[in-house]
Parts: C-alpha cells; sequence; structure tokens
C-alpha cells in the first residue's frame, strides 16, 4: 500500500496544478491609442469606413470592376488559400487533449544459432529450431496538460487562424482602394485627352490667323514658329496621355484577374463626387476595424501562448501509455481467446534537468518576441493613426488648393478669349495669345489633377479607416 502511495503522491500534486498558470498573458497596451485625430475637422463616433462598398463608390462601373477583383484576384485567392491552412492547422489542435491510438500487426521469424544459448534453449524446451511470434495491439499514449502547453498550442493556433483572416482582410482593402485609385486616374486621362484635343483645336485656329497676318506682311516667320511650337506641346500630349491611359487600363485588368484590356467607362471626372463632409471617427473604432492594426493585435496573443509552452517544456510531464491486443508463438493460436490476450498500463512523469539551458533559453528568447510584438503593436497604431491624419490634411488643403485652381482656370479661359479678340484687332501681339493659351492649358490639366487627388485621399482615408470589406 505504502508503495502506491509513493507513486500516486507526485502525481495528484502534478493534477491538482494542472489548473495553474505558468506565465501571464500580457494585453494589449491601449495607451498606445490616441483620443482623437490630428486635423479631424468634426470628431463624430461614425466613420466613412462603416460604410459598404457599394455605399462609398457611386459609380457603376467602379463597382462592377471591385467586384470582380474581389472573385478573381491572385493575391486575395492566395490569402484565402493561407486560411484554409490555418483553418486546418487549427482544427488538429483542437484534438491535443485526446490521446493518441496506433494499431500494429506484426509477424517474426527467428530462427537462432545452433549453438548460440537461444539456439539450445529452443531446441532444448520447444524442440524446434526457430521461434515464431505473431502480435496485434492497440497503442495508447496521453499526455496531461497540467501546465496548459496544450491549451497555449491551440490558443496559438486559432491566433494564427484569426491572423490569416486579418492578412486576408489588408489585402481586401488595399486592392479596393488600388483599383478606386487606378480608375480615377482613367478618369483624369480622359478628362485630359479632352483638354489637350480643346487646345490643340484653339492653337489651330490661331496658327491660321498668324499665317493669314504672315501672308499680309503684319509678322514675321517667327510668330508662325512660335505658334507651330505651341500647338505641337498641345499635340505632344494626347499621345503620351494615351500611352499612360493603355498601362492604367493592364494594371486594372491584372488586379480584376483579367486578360489585360480596355476598361468600360461611363461616368467623367467632372461629375465625380468629392464628399464635402468627412468623419473618421474615433482612433479606437480604427483600430478595431484595420485588418493591419488588428493582425498586430493577434500577434500579441500568439507571442503570450508561445511564452506558456515554453514555460511548461522546462516542467513536469505526466504521459501514461497503455497496450492491449493477441500476441502468440503460433499463428494457429493467435486468435485464440482469451489464452493470447495481454495488456500493459504504464504512467510516467519526466522532469527536464540538464539541457544545456536550451529550455531557459527558449523561455527568454519567448519573452522578448512578446515584447518585441508588443513594441510593434503601438508601430502599427501610431502609423494607422498618422496615415489617417495625413490623409484629412491632404482633403482639407486639397479642396482649398482646387477652388483657388478653379478659380485660375475660368480667369485663364476669359483671359485666352480676350486675347483672342485684342489680337484679331490688332491691340494685342502673337506672344500675348500664345502665352494665354499655354497658361490656359496648364490651369486645366493641374485642376484634373487636384480633382483626382481629391478623389484619390478620399479612398486612402477609406482604406486607412478600415473600409473595403
Amino acid at each position: 500500500m505504502k508503495t502506491y502511495k509513493i507513486v500516486l503522491t507526485p502525481i495528484l500534486i502534478l493534477l491538482l496544478l494542472a489548473g495553474c498558470k505558468v506565465s501571464k498573458d500580457i494585453a494589449s497596451p491601449k495607451t498606445a491609442i490616441p483620443e482623437s485625430f490630428r486635423n479631424a475637422q468634426a470628431v463624430d463616433s461614425l466613420s466613412i469606413a462603416n460604410q459598404s462598398i457599394n455605399e462609398f463608390f457611386k459609380e457603376d462601373e467602379l463597382r462592377k470592376l471591385v467586384d470582380t477583383a474581389l472573385i478573381r484576384n491572385y493575391d486575395l485567392q492566395i490569402a484565402m488559400k493561407n486560411i484554409e491552412s490555418a483553418e486546418q492547422l487549427f482544427k488538429q489542435s483542437k484534438l491535443g487533449n485526446l490521446p493518441q491510438i496506433n494499431l500494429q500487426v506484426a509477424g517474426s521469424s527467428n530462427r537462432p544459432s545452433d549453438n548460440s544459448l537461444n539456439g539450445l534453449s529452443t531446441s532444448q524446451f520447444l524442440n524446434t529450431n526457430h521461434i515464431e511470434d505473431f502480435n496485434a495491439n492497440l497503442g495508447l499514449s496521453w499526455e496531461a496538460d497540467i501546465w496548459g502547453k496544450i491549451k497555449n498550442q491551440k490558443q496559438a493556433a486559432l491566433s494564427a487562424y484569426l491572423q490569416t483572416t486579418e492578412v486576408k482582410k489588408a489585402v481586401q482593402t488595399r486592392l479596393v482602394a488600388n483599383i478606386a485609385q487606378g480608375y480615377y486616374r482613367l478618369l483624369m486621362m480622359d478628362a485630359q485627352i479632352d483638354i489637350a484635343k480643346r487646345n490643340l483645336a484653339l492653337n489651330d485656329s490661331t496658327l491660321q490667323i498668324i499665317k493669314m497676318q504672315f501672308d499680309a506682311g503684319q509678322v514675321t516667320s517667327l510668330a508662325i514658329q512660335q505658334a507651330k511650337a505651341q500647338q505641337l506641346v498641345a499635340a505632344q500630349l494626347i499621345p503620351k496621355l494615351q500611352q499612360d491611359m493603355t498601362i492604367q487600363e493592364n494594371a486594372l485588368g491584372i488586379l480584376t484577374g483579367r486578360v489585360p484590356g480596355s476598361i468600360d467607362r461611363l461616368a467623367s471626372l467632372e461629375n465625380a463626387r468629392v464628399p464635402d463632409m468627412i468623419s473618421a471617427g474615433y482612433p479606437s473604432t480604427m483600430v478595431s476595424r484595420r485588418p493591419d492594426v488588428k493582425s498586430a493585435e493577434i500577434s500579441l496573443a500568439i507571442a503570450n501562448a508561445r511564452v506558456g509552452i515554453a514555460k511548461a517544456n522546462m516542467y513536469p510531464s505526466l504521459t501514461i501509455s497503455a497496450s492491449a491486443g493477441l500476441n502468440s508463438f503460433k499463428a494457429s493460436n493467435w486468435f485464440n481467446v482469451p489464452a493470447s490476450l495481454f495488456g500493459v498500463v504504464s504512467g510516467g512523469i519526466t522532469q527536464p534537468i540538464f539541457h544545456r539551458r536550451e529550455l531557459k533559453t527558449q523561455y527568454e528568447l519567448a519573452k522578448i518576441e512578446r515584447e518585441k510584438t508588443v513594441i510593434h503593436f503601438r508601430q502599427s497604431v501610431l502609423n494607422a493613426v498618422g496615415e489617417v491624419s495625413d490623409e484629412l490634411i491632404k482633403i482639407e488643403k486639397l479642396k482649398q488648393q482646387y477652388d483657388i485652381s478653379k478659380d485660375r482656370v475660368s480667369t485663364l479661359q476669359q483671359s485666352v478669349k480676350n486675347a483672342g479678340l485684342l489680337f484679331k484687332s490688332g491691340m494685342a501681339n502673337y506672344l500675348e495669345v500664345i502665352t494665354a493659351q499655354g497658361n490656359f492649358l496648364q490651369s486645366e490639366l493641374e485642376l484634373t489633377a487636384i480633382k483626382t487627388a481629391q478623389l484619390n485621399a478620399t479612398v486612402e482615408l477609406y482604406r486607412a479607416l478600415g473600409g473595403g470589406l
């Protein structure tokens, strides 16, 4: 009886300690999250990130492109496969508390030497010169999760699965933003080509007038050369813009998983809407939505679990094993029940003693990695808040730039008309006309670029807040 007590006492002590936690988890540092965004015009609990893709984007063609990309984009498909892989590992980890069972069926024949001890014993006692052994058994092995090692392994697998879903979301939000920005660049190029063509026609009209004055002896050939050079500036823009447009269409085709080709668009840059008031919400809401920040937060859960696993590896482990089946020296008696039945049960406690400090080093490295994860989380929050603040100031200042540029375009448009009238009446020279037309061309191109920058900044803010899911 004393022998059983001696054996069972340490096992019972270990089982009583099974609920104890060998490491303390570190929670996400909430102090890393500021109360509000810099440059936010109005603080509101609502955020544009709460809007769905179909609500945020008003252009039908753009929504179709996004819908196609969400199905066919290859980066997104790879992210989905990574989720499937992590899901399989998580399902496997959920079975960590179950015992491992193996079925073994074996047969052997051993012919010892007649001059060996085994051979002499076999021939003397068994009246045979060879030994047969037939065995069929089920073997069971189970490790008690005393220190929460298996629990932490399951937590790490679950967190890894959740992290792959956040990575997929990050790919999706960036994909949606890239498609929208590419689409708006196409609208900009459409508008700039129209501007270049209108300016080319205007330059051609001016050139014809100057040629007529040259024939009348009123101007020199220098006037024709200057007017021709100005006309070529507008003409050169058209093939360059067409080249950039084709490249952009190819890029959008690849993003949507299609063979590069033309992109249908009925909308125009002029009709594209830039919201007057944009609410970014609170940074805490952004942290709960933004995939890269959520991924960094999940990394902390993984790091906590790995610290627990490394710590548990330094403590004793209790393993129970059992084996039962049929065993016989003759095939004819193999399934003779109950004579061929056998069973073995054993239990053991293993305590690491000297592993060249390997286990201690692994534990210390796991703690360092956890500290690095906390720093990475703080950095990801800081970068995310900075991105939102950057886009907010861009939207605010681009609106001011757009209003100024629009007034400049209106002023230069009137100056072109006046220059043309004065030139025809002889009260202005050709240089004034050419200068006015050149300035008008540049101002219109700049206006389209600013309008596109406004749209892109709005899209980037939508992504930075975690929108596009």
